[in-house]
């Protein structure tokens, strides 16, 4: 008896985790951009943001970029993540200016299953 219970607590716990994972969608960046607030192109750092994030479930992005010939080293600069999840729903990410080089970002298309939801 306590072998059959033991492998329906083993199959429940499996059905919740395989649940879990199929409502997680993967991101798809559509744009990153780092010191658009000072004059920087939009979409300049969306490859390095697609490279480490995308198809994840959840994704902590830390800024880490260099300045161009054209950004003036005085200017704060803010980023901006966009990203889709699984082509369907769109999100945008900002960290201000403020937080500067170094900050972290977190992206994510799994489902909110919290309070108020």
């Amino acid at each position: 008896m306590a072998r059959r219970v033991g492998l329906l607590v083993s199959i429940a716990f499996a059905a919740s985790v395989f649940g879990i994972a199929a409502q997680a969608q993967g991101i798809r960046i559509e744009s990153g951009t780092y010191g658009a607030n000072c004059g920087a192109a939009t979409g300049n750092a969306t490859r390095d943001l697609a490279k480490h994030c995308n198809d994840r479930a959840t994704c902590r992005y830390i800024v880490n970029t260099r300045l161009s010939a054209t950004q003036r080293a005085s200017c704060a600069r803010d980023f901006t993540a966009e990203w889709t999840c699984d082509h369907r729903e769109f999100h945008r990410a900002r960290l201000s200016a403020e937080a500067g080089n170094g900050s972290s970002l977190v992206l994510t298309c799994v489902p909110s299953t919290g309070a108020g939801k």
